[in-house]
C-alpha cells in the first residue's frame, strides 16, 4: 500500500487521532478491512502526493506475521468470556485525543527488532497452553484439511477484501505493541506483575504477533496439513505464478484408468437418469468376488488423489490411541440403549465439613438515612440544589451538561406529574401507581435516563429499563418482547432523539418489534412535561415492599425475564453498599458501567443520589474513541470511586503513554465489576503495574461479584495502606471439573489462579449448596452455588410465579435432607466456595456451565485457552461463543468463533486444529465442533457482546454460515455402544429351526395362490383367451390373435400433449414382426439362437422389433438407447452390453443409426467394430418363409439386462416356459382380459416394466395405454391426465415418475381440478420397482392427489429382482398392503421386533404388495442357509415358474448359476430348487385374510444384501441413514452414504446457497449420531444432480464412490470429522 510510506510522526495531530480511530475500529471489528483501507486513503490522500519524489521508504521485516490486532491487547481479560460486551462503534471524531498515532510513530523503525512484545502475554496461561502443544508435538499429528470449492469462500460482509500486504505487519498492530517502548524490559514488566503468585492466568493478554521471533513455541511438524487442494486455494495466495503452477502439476490427477469410463459429467442434467455400470464389473463373478473387485477399485485409485490419501490421513488421525474415554458406556442390551455409568475410582471428592452460613458485618443504622430512596432526592433537592449530581459526556470525551440535584428533583416532579395526569384526554388517568412502564434511553443520554428513572419513582410506577431496539431482526429481540409481556408494559418513556432513530414503518409509525407487545411512546424531554400545580406534590411513602423498579436479566436459553427489586430492598442494597464501599456525601464517582442494569445502576444511580455523590457517566462510544478517557475523568475530578470493568483497565493500558501528567492517587476505590470472572485478576495485576507508577495503590482495586438477583454478593473493601494485599487460590482445574476445591501442586499447565472477591454484604448471610438438585449444603472443599439471605435482594421474577419459587425462596438442606432453617435464600447463580477467612471466591457462573460427561467446565475457561492459542491473524479476541448442545444422550462442546478477513485457510485450519489440541491436554475434554463464521456476522447482544443463546440456535437450525469449520465427534463421542461382537454360529440351522418351532415361531414362508390351468374351452372363447394348453410360446399367442381377432387394438403410443402417435392392432403388430423377421432372415450372419439387440425409444416399434426377433429364432436384448446430448456417459453402457452380449446385430431407428456412427460417438467407443446394425424404419414388406418355433418351452427366449444399484451389469436369460407362466400370473393377479384397458408410465427396457410393455398384452389381449417416462419432463401432467380422460381403472408406474409428479404437481392441484383432471376411476396405481416400498413418497403422492378423487388406497408396489422379475404385484383381489413399524436398533442385529407407530426408533414399512400366484418365498439365514423364524430378517429366496434360468456370462461359471439360480436349504426342505434374490427381509402373517380365506402372510423387502453398511458389527442399511440425513436441513436434497475403510462417507446435494454448504457438516453428524449410533468421518457438499441415478429412480452408491474416491465429484465443500 502506497501509504506506507508516510512518516505518521510527521502528520498533523488530528489526523493520527482519526488514523488511530480508524485502527481501534479495525482491531474490534466494527469496520470492515475493505472500509479500512478506503478510509486511511481518503486521511492519508494529501500527505501521499507530497512524498511522491522522495526515497522510498525502508523495507519491514517481511517476516513478521500478522499482528493479533489492537483488540488483542485491548479487550479486556473478560473479553475473554464471551458474554463481555464490546462497545457499539461511536461515530469516528477528528477531534478525539488517541495516543496511538503518537506511539506508532516511535515504534515503527524498531519494528523489526525481532524482540518479542511481553506486554500482553497470557502468563502462566498461554505458558501452559503452549506446553501442551509441544506435547503434540510427538505424535506426528496430521489432521486432513477439508477441502473447499473455490467459490465456496465465504466472502464476509467484508467482501472481496484487498489482499494485505504482505511487507508489513498491519497497523493495528502498532496499537497493540506500544507502550512497551525499548527503555523497558518486557520481562521486568511482566514478572513484577505476578506479585509472586504462581501464576496469574488471563486470556486477555495473548502472546503479541507483530515479530518473527524464535521463542514462539515451533509448529509441531506432524501438524503439516497438506497443500491445499488444485482448486482449493485461498482466495489470497499469493504464490508466484510459477509455485502455483507447480502446486497444480502436483495435486492434478491423471483421469486415466481411475474411474469408470462413463461417469456422468457436470453438465448432465438429473432428468436424464442413466445406467452407469462401472467398467469391468459384470455380473459373471460369485457375490464375494465382485465385493472384493471394487474394493480393488477403491483401493486402486492412484497415490496422487487427493480425497484418498486425505482419507488415509483422517485413518491415521483416527488410529491414535484415544484419551481413555470417561467410562461412561452405554451397553447395547439388544433392546434399549442403557446407561452404565462406571466412575473412576481416582475421581477427587469433597472431603471437608459440611459449610456453616456466612454471615457479614450488622448493617450500621445511621440516623440520617432516608427512610425512602426518593426521600434522599427530596431532601438533596431541596437543601443541595447546586450541588452536581451528574456530568455527561459527548462523544469526545468532554463534558457535555452537568445536572444538579435541584435539576433532577425540579425534571422528576414534573415527569412524575405529567405520568399521572396528563397522558390522556381530560381526567382519564392512563398510569396508576405500580403500573409497568418501559425506559428506552441510550447509552450516550444519563440525563434523560436519571430523570425518567426517578420521575418513575416519584410517580410509583415500575420502570423497566430496556435496550434501544436498532431494528426489527435484533438478537434476542423477542425475548425482549417476552419480558415485556410478562411485566404487562404498555407504554415506553424515551427522549425526542431517540424516538427520531428508532425504525419506522414508511407510514413513519414506529415499527412493531418482533415479539413486542404494542407499546405507546411517550416522550420525556423538558418541554414536553408540565410543571405541576403549587398544591401537587410527590407521595413518598416510607419504603415497603411494593415492587420499585424491574431489571431485565437474560437466562442462559436466552430467555429475558425481570428481576422485581422492592422498595425497600433498593433502599437497604443502597444503605450496605454506603457502608461497605463507605461512600460519603460529597464525593465523585467515574462510571464506565452501563447506567441501566446492574453495578452501573445500583453505585452510579441509586447509591449515589442517596449520598450526594456526584457521578461522572462515561459512555462507551467515549470508551472507543478515546480509552483513557475514564482515567482523565478520575484525574481531572479527583475522583473518589471508578466503577470499571476488565475491559476498561485494559483500554486504559493501551494508551496510558500519551498521559505524562495523569494523576490516579485521588483513588480510594477502584471497583472492578466483573471481578467475579475468574481471567480478572491478570487484568487487574497488569493495570496496577502499569498505573502504580501513576499514584494507584494496591489496596485500592476491589473486585465484586453481583447477580440480577441477588444483587451485589460481595465486594472487596478498600485496604488499608501498606497491609498485604489478600491471597490467590491457585486451583487445579481438573478438582474443578469435578467441583471440588484442589491446590494444584504438579501440573502447572492446568493451573486457574482466582482472586477473592471480598466479604459478603453488610446484614447479610450467604452459604454454598449443590449446583444442581436439592439445595444441599456443600463441604468446605467442594464448589457450589452461591445463595444468599438478604432484605437487599430481588424478590422475584415479575409475573413468573413457578420460575420465582425456585430461585428466590429456596430453603438450604443439611447432608440429612433437613431444612437448615426458615429463611428463604436467594440463588445467585454464580459458582465458588468460601476460603480462608470468610473471603469468598468466584470460579464461575451457572449460565456458563457446561456439563460434560459428568464434568463441569467453565465457558470463560475455555474461551481463555483457545485465546492464548495464538490467534495471530484468525479470530476477532471478544467475538467467541462456547456453548454445549446435547447430541446422542450427552452435552457436546462447541466453539465458534468470527474469523478475521485476511485469515488463510491454512492459518484457520492451523489455530483449529491447536486449539483442539490445548483444550483437550489442559481441560482433558475433546471439542465437538468448532466452528469460524466472517466477521461481524454472530448475533451481537445490545452493548456488542455475542448473543450466546441465538448463536446456539443459530448453529442448530443449520443458519449460522461458517467459512471453516472442523467436527471431532470421533475423539468426544466416547459413549457410543459397543460394538456387536458376532457370536460363532455353533448351532446349527437345524437346532435354529428346532428352537423356533419350540419357541412357537413360524418358519418365515409365504406363497401365492395357485397357478391353474384353464381346461374349460368354452371359458376361453367367452373371455377371448387363447388356449394355453395349445400354445406354450409368446409368438403362438400374437399370430392366434392376429387371426381370431384382427382389429383389436393392444398399444397405444402417447406423445407430449397426450395425442396417440401410433397405435397397434393384433395383426398389425404380427405383420410388422414378419417384416423385422425377413430382414434379419435374409441377412447373411445372423442365424437361429444369436442375440439381437434391440435399440429404440420407448414405443411400439421396440415391441414390433422383439416379436421379429422371436419370429426369425434370434434372442432379443432390449437396450435403453444412448442421450443424444451425453453420449459420452451412455454411450459406454450400450457398448458394454453389446460386448457382453455378444450381439450379431443391432436394430434401431434411422436417427439411432446415424447416432452410432456420428464422430461424437465415435470420440467415447470404437464405432468401426459395432456389429451390423439394421435400419428397421423403412423396411420392405416381406414374410419370412417360416415362422420360427423352438424345439422347448425351456429355450431361452431373451435375454433381460440390467445395472443393479452397485453398478454390477447382469444379463439373465428368461425361458419361453417363464414368460408364459409370467404373463399368466400377472393375469390372474390383475384380472387382464380383452375388454380392459391399463395405462404404463415405465421405461420399457428390463425387468417387471419391460414385460408389462412388450409381453403382457399380447398373452392377456388387453390394451396397454404407452406413455414414455421421458415426456412426463416436458409436459407433467400427462400421465394422470390420460388417467383421467381414459378412465384408466389399472396404471404402473416408476418411483421416478410418482416423485415427478409429487414434486412438479404438488402445488397445482387446484389447477388440474380446473382442467377436470379426476382421478376416481383409478382402482389400483402399482409402482414398479426392485427395492423397499418408498412409504414416505407413496403416501405424499395419495395426500397431494386425493382432491382429484384418488383413493387413499389405490396407490401400492411391486416387486421383482434379477432371479424372478415379478415375485410381488398388488392386483386387484386380495388385502390391502399392510404397514408395520418395526424397531430399527433390533433391525441392525437381524431381527424383526414390532413396535406401535410413534415408537422412538422406529421405521415404518410397507408390505411389497401380494406375492404372485405359483411364487412361493422363504427368509434364510444368507450364511448359513438355514430357514429363519418370522422374528428375523434374511434373504429372500424365490421358487416360481417363472424365475430366470441363469445369468449370461461370458464366462459360462457354473457354479454361480448353482448357487444363485438353483440352490437348496441346507436343512428342512431338502429338495426344492430357490433361487437367492440378495434382498433382505422378512415375512409376517397379518390379521387380514386373502381370497381363499387363510390368514394373509405379507413379505416385507428391507434392503439390497449387497448394499448393506457392516459398522460396529452391526447392520444398517443405506437408506435409513440418507432419510435421517434428508431430514436434517432444508437445503439438503438428495443424499447417497456408502463406506470406504470402515469410515461412513455422507454425500448430500445442497439445494440451497453455497453459503449453508457449511450449515450442513454438524447438522448431518448430529443426526446421523443421533438416530443411528454412527460416527460420520466424512461428509462431502455436492451440487444438485452429482449422486447418480438409474432409470428405475435407484441411486447407484458403489458408483457414487467410487467418483469420490477418483476425486470427480468436483464437491463444494469436504468436511473430514476427526
Amino acid at each position: 500500500m502506497a501509504e506506507r510510506g508516510v512518516d505518521v510522526s510527521a502528520l498533523p495531530q488530528e489526523v493520527r487521532e482519526q488514523l488511530a480511530e480508524l485502527d481501534l475500529e479495525l482491531s474490534e471489528g466494527d469496520i470492515t478491512q475493505k472500509g479500512y483501507e478506503k478510509k486511511r486513503g481518503k486521511v492519508l490522500a494529501p500527505y501521499l502526493t507530497q512524498i511522491q519524489n522522495l526515497a522510498p521508504p525502508p523495507a519491514y521485516d517481511a517476516q513478521s506475521p500478522g499482528p493479533s490486532s489492537a483488540s488483542a491487547s485491548t479487550s479486556a481479560s473478560a473479553s475473554a468470556s464471551a458474554p463481555e460486551p464490546e462497545p457499539e462503534p461511536g461515530p469516528s471524531n477528528s477531534n478525539s485525543s488517541s495516543s496511538s498515532s503518537r506511539h506508532r510513530r516511535t515504534r515503527r523503525p524498531h519494528r523489526s527488532s525481532g524482540t518479542r512484545d511481553e506486554r500482553y502475554r497470557s502468563d502462566i496461561h498461554t505458558e501452559a497452553v503452549q506446553a501442551a502443544l509441544a506435547k503434540h508435538k510427538e505424535e506426528k499429528m496430521a489432521l486432513p484439511m477439508p477441502t473447499k470449492r473455490r467459490s465456496a469462500y465465504v466472502q464476509s460482509p467484508i467482501d472481496n477484501c484487498t489482499p494485505p500486504d504482505s511487507s508489513s505487519s498491519s497497523d493495528d498492530e502498532a496499537v497493540s505493541s506500544e507502550s512497551a517502548g525499548p527503555q523497558q524490559s518486557p520481562d521486568t514488566w511482566i514478572n513484577s506483575s505476578l506479585h509472586g503468585s504462581s501464576t496469574s492466568s488471563s486470556a486477555s493478554s495473548t502472546l503479541s504477533h507483530g515479530e518473527s521471533r524464535p521463542t514462539q513455541a515451533p509448529q509441531p511438524q506432524s501438524q503439516q496439513v497438506p497443500p491445499p487442494p488444485a482448486h482449493a486455494h485461498p482466495p489470497h495466495s499469493h504464490s508466484q505464478p510459477s509455485a502455483l503452477a507447480e502446486a497444480l502439476a502436483q495435486t492434478r490427477i491423471d483421469p486415466g484408468g481411475v474411474g469408470p469410463p462413463d461417469v456422468p459429467s457436470q453438465a448432465q442434467a438429473r432428468g436424464s437418469r442413466v445406467d452407469l455400470p462401472p467398467n469391468a464389473a459384470v455380473r459373471g463373478m460369485s457375490r464375494g468376488q465382485s465385493r472384493s473387485s471394487m474394493m480393488e477399485t477403491a483401493d486402486g485409485v492412484p497415490v496422487s488423489s487427493r480425497v484418498s490419501t486425505k482419507i488415509q490421513q483422517l485413518l491415521n488421525t483416527l488410529k491414535r490411541p484415544k484419551r481413555p474415554p470417561l467410562s461412561e458406556f452405554f451397553m447395547d442390551d439388544q433392546e434399549e440403549i442403557v446407561e452404565v455409568p462406571q466412575t473412576d475410582p481416582n475421581t477427587p471428592r469433597p472431603e471437608g465439613r459440611q459449610i456453616i452460613p456466612v454471615k457479614g458485618e450488622p448493617l450500621g443504622v445511621v440516623s440520617n438515612w432516608p427512610p425512602a430512596l426518593q426521600a434522599a432526592l427530596t431532601r438533596w433537592g431541596a437543601t443541595q440544589g447546586k450541588s452536581p449530581a451528574l456530568t455527561a459526556l459527548d462523544i469526545t470525551g468532554k463534558p457535555l451538561y452537568t445536572l444538579t440535584y435541584g435539576k433532577l428533583w425540579s425534571r422528576s416532579v414534573k415527569l412524575a406529574y405529567t405520568l399521572l395526569n396528563k397522558l390522556g384526554a381530560k381526567n382519564e388517568q392512563i398510569l396508576k401507581p405500580g403500573d409497568r412502564v418501559a425506559l428506552v434511553y441510550p447509552n450516550s443520554d444519563p440525563g434523560m435516563f436519571w430523570v425518567a428513572f426517578y420521575g418513575c419513582l416519584l410517580a410509583e410506577v415500575i420502570p423497566v429499563p430496556i435496550e434501544v431496539p436498532l431494528s426489527r431482526k435484533d438478537a434476542g429481540s423477542s425475548q425482549v418482547g417476552f419480558l415485556l409481556g410478562s411485566c404487562g408494559v404498555g407504554l415506553a418513556l424515551t427522549s425526542e432523539i431517540c424516538l427520531k432513530g428508532l425504525p419506522k414503518t414508511p407510514t413513519g409509525e414506529i415499527l412493531q418489534f418482533k415479539g413486542w407487545p404494542r407499546l405507546k411512546w411517550v416522550v420525556t424531554d423538558s418541554k414536553y412535561l408540565t410543571k405541576p400545580s403549587k398544591d401537587w406534590q410527590p407521595h413518598i411513602p416510607t419504603a415497603n415492599t411494593d415492587t420499585a423498579y424491574i431489571e431485565y436479566k437474560a437466562s442462559k436459553e436466552g430467555t429475558v425475564m425481570g428481576v422485581a427489586v422492592s422498595k425497600v430492598a433498593m433502599l437497604t442494597h443502597c444503605q450496605s453498599l454506603t457502608q461497605a464501599c463507605n461512600y460519603c456525601e460529597g464525593e465523585t464517582l467515574v462510571n464506565v458501567l452501563d447506567f441501566k442494569k446492574d453495578m452501573g445502576l445500583w453505585h452510579g444511580v441509586l447509591t449515589s443520589v442517596m449520598n450526594r455523590i456526584h457521578t461522572i457517566s462515561v459512555p462507551y462510544a467515549v470508551m472507543k474513541a478515546c480509552p483513557l478517557s475514564w482515567v482523565q475523568r478520575v484525574h481531572i475530578h479527583k475522583a473518589r470511586i471508578a466503577l470499571v470493568k476488565c475491559r476498561d483497565l485494559h483500554w486504559a493500558m493501551m494508551a496510558h503513554r500519551d498521559q505524562r501528567d495523569t494523576s490516579l492517587a485521588s483513588l480510594r476505590m477502584l471497583i472492578v465489576a466483573d471481578g467475579a470472572n475468574p481471567w480478572s485478576v491478570s487484568s487487574c495485576d497488569a493495570f496496577l503495574n502499569v498505573f502504580q507508577a501513576y499514584g494507584l495503590k494496591p489496596e485500592v482495586i476491589c473486585p465484586c461479584a453481583t447477580s440480577p438477583e441477588a444483587m451485589t454478593v460481595a465486594i472487596r473493601r478498600p485496604g488499608v495502606p501498606g497491609a498485604p494485599l489478600p491471597a490467590r487460590a491457585i486451583l487445579s482445574m481438573t478438582g474443578l471439573s469435578h467441583g471440588v476445591i484442589r491446590v494444584n501442586t504438579e501440573d502447572k499447565n492446568s493451573a486457574l489462579t482466582v482472586q477473592d472477591v471480598g466479604h459478603v454484604m453488610p446484614g447479610a448471610l450467604m452459604c454454598i449448596v449443590k449446583p444442581d438438585g436439592p439445595p444441599m449444603l456443600c463441604k468446605t472443599d467442594e464448589i457450589g452455588e452461591i445463595v444468599v439471605n438478604s432484605r437487599a435482594g430481588g424478590t422475584m421474577y415479575y409475573g413468573l410465579s413457578g420460575v420465582t419459587k425456585n430461585t428466590f425462596e429456596v430453603i438450604p438442606v443439611n447432608a440429612s435432607g433437613a431444612p437448615i432453617g426458615e429463611i428463604p435464600f436467594v440463588r445467585s447463580g454464580l459458582l465458588g466456595f468460601v476460603g480462608p477467612g470468610s473471603l469468598i471466591f468466584v470460579v464461575g457462573k451457572n449460565e456458563g456451565l457446561l456439563m460434560v460427561s459428568g464434568r463441569r467446565h467453565n465457558a470463560d475457561d475455555l474461551v481463555a485457552t483457545a485465546l492464548a492459542v495464538e490467534p495471530v491473524k484468525t479470530v476477532y479476541r471478544g467475538r467467541i461463543a462456547v456453548f454445549s448442545v446435547t447430541v446422542f444422550y450427552d452435552e457436546r462442546i462447541v466453539i465458534v468463533a468470527e474469523q478475521r478477513p485476511d485469515a488463510s485457510e491454512e492459518d484457520s485450519f492451523q489455530w483449529m486444529s491447536r486449539v483442539l489440541q490445548a483444550i483437550d491436554s489442559i481441560h482433558q475434554v475433546g471439542l465437538y465442533c468448532l466452528a469460524l463464521v466472517p466477521a461481524n456476522t454472530l448475533p451481537k447482544t445490545p452493548l456488542g457482546g455475542i448473543h450466546i443463546s441465538d448463536t446456539k440456535q443459530l448453529f442448530l437450525e443449520g443458519a449460522l454460515h461458517p467459512c471453516n469449520i472442523l467436527m471431532c465427534p470421533h475423539t468426544c463421542v466416547t459413549n457410543m455402544p459397543k460394538p456387536r461382537q458376532k457370536q460363532p454360529v455353533g448351532v446349527g440351522p437345524a437346532s435354529i429351526m428346532v428352537g423356533n418351532l419350540v419357541a412357537g415361531k413360524r418358519i418365515a414362508q409365504a406363497a401365492g395362490r395357485d397357478l391353474g390351468l384353464i381346461e374349460d374351452q368354452d371359458l376361453v372363447r367367452k373371455l377371448c383367451m387363447w388356449p394355453t394348453m395349445m400354445h406354450q410360446f409368446l409368438t403362438e399367442a400374437l399370430q392366434w390373435r392376429a387371426q381370431t381377432d384382427p382389429d383389436h387394438t393392444l398399444y397405444v403410443l402417447l406423445n407430449a400433449k397426450g395425442v396417440a402417435v401410433c397405435t397397434a392392432t393384433c395383426v398389425q403388430l404380427h405383420k410388422r414382426a414378419e417384416k423385422i423377421a425377413a430382414a434379419l432372415m435374409e441377412r447373411s450372419g445372423i442365424n437361429i439362437g444369436e442375440n439381437v439387440v434391440l435399440l429404440y425409444p420407448p414405443g411400439i416399434d421396440l415391441i414390433a422389433a422383439f416379436y421379429g426377433c422371436l419370429y426369425a429364432g434370434c434372442i432379443p436384448v432390449t437396450v435403453r438407447p444412448p442421450h443424444p446430448q451425453n453420449l459420452s456417459a451412455t454411450l459406454p453402457t450400450v457398448r458394454m452390453i453389446i460386448d457382453v452380449s455378444k450381439a450379431a446385430c443391432i436394430l434401431t431407428t434411422q436417427v439411432l443409426t446415424k447416432i452410432l456412427r456420428s464422430k461424437e460417438a465415435a470420440a467415447t467407443v470404437n464405432i468401426k467394430t459395432w456389429p451390423i446394425i439394421i435400419d428397421t424404419d423403412d423396411l420392405p414388406r416381406k414374410r419370412p418363409p417360416t415362422i420360427y418355433k423352438p424345439p422347448n418351452a425351456e429355450m431361452i427366449a431373451y435375454l433381460d439386462f440390467s445395472v443393479s444399484t452397485t453398478g454390477m451389469l447382469t444379463g439373465v436369460k428368461i425361458s419361453h416356459a417363464a414368460v408364459s407362466a409370467l404373463c399368466r400370473s400377472i393375469k390372474l393377479q390383475c384380472e387382464l382380459y380383452s375388454s380392459r384397458q391399463i395405462a404404463i408410465c415405465l421405461d420399457p427396457y428390463c425387468g417387471l416394466g419391460f414385460v408389462l410393455w412388450c409381453l403382457a398384452s399380447v398373452y392377456s389381449g388387453h390394451q396397454s395405454i404407452l406413455i414414455p417416462p421421458m415426456e412426463l419432463e416436458s409436459s407433467l401432467p400427462l400421465w394422470l391426465g390420460t388417467l383421467s380422460q381414459y378412465r384408466i381403472r389399472d396404471t404402473f408406474c416408476s418411483y421416478s415418475v410418482m416423485e415427478l409428479c409429487t414434486k412438479g404437481l404438488g402445488g397445482q392441484t387446484e389447477m388440474l381440478k380446473a382442467r377436470g383432471v379426476n382421478l376416481s376411476c383409478v382402482r389400483s396405481c402399482v409402482v414398479i420397482a426392485e427395492e423397499r416400498p418408498r412409504l414416505a413418497l407413496t403416501h405424499s403422492f395419495s395426500k397431494l392427489f386425493k382432491d382429484l378423487g384418488l383413493s387413499m388406497r389405490a396407490v401400492s408396489t411391486a416387486f421383482g429382482s434379477r432371479v424372478n422379475l415379478a415375485i410381488c404385484l398388488q392386483g386387484t383381489t386380495g388385502p390391502d398392503p399392510s404397514t408395520v413399524y418395526v424397531d430399527m436398533k433390533s433391525l441392525r442385529h437381524d431381527r424383526v421386533r414390532l413396535v406401535e407407530r410413534g415408537a422412538p426408533q422406529s421405521l415404518p414399512l410397507m408390505e411389497s404388495g401380494t406375492i404372485l400366484p405359483g411364487v412361493r418365498v422363504i427368509i434364510v439365514n444368507p450364511e448359513t442357509r438355514g430357514p429363519l423364524g418370522d422374528s428375523h430378517l434374511g434373504e429372500i429366496w424365490v421358487n416360481s415358474p417363472h424365475n430366470a434360468t441363469g445369468y449370461y456370462t461370458i464366462y459360462g461359471e457354473e457354479n454361480l448359476q448353482a448357487d444363485h439360480f438353483n440352490t437348496k436349504l441346507s436343512f428342512g426342505d431338502p429338495q426344492t430348487l430357490w433361487a437367492k434374490t440378495g434382498y433382505l427381509g422378512f415375512v409376517k402373517r397379518t390379521e387380514l385374510t386373502d381370497s381363499s380365506g387363510d390368514r394373509h402372510d405379507a413379505l416385507f423387502v428391507v434392503g439390497y444384501l449387497d448394499e448393506t453398511l457392516e459398522l460396529r458389527g452391526l447392520r444398517y442399511h443405506p437408506i435409513d441413514i440418507e432419510t435421517s440425513v434428508s431430514r436434517a436441513h432444508r437445503s439438503i436434497g438428495e443424499s447417497a452414504v456408502f463406506t470406504w475403510t470402515n469410515l461412513l462417507v455422507v454425500v448430500a446435494e445442497l439445494c440451497g446457497s453455497e453459503q449453508d454448504a457449511l450449515d450442513l457438516v454438524p447438522l448431518v453428524t448430529n443426526v446421523v449420531l443421533e438416530e443411528h449410533h454412527l460416527i460420520v468421518g466424512v461428509v462431502v457438499i455436492v451440487d444438485p444432480g452429482v449422486i447418480p441415478i438409474n432409470s428405475r429412480g435407484e441411486k447407484q452408491r458403489m458408483h457414487l464412490r467410487d467418483s469420490f474416491l477418483a476425486d470427480q465429484l468436483d464437491p463444494i465443500y469436504v468436511a473430514y470429522n476427526m
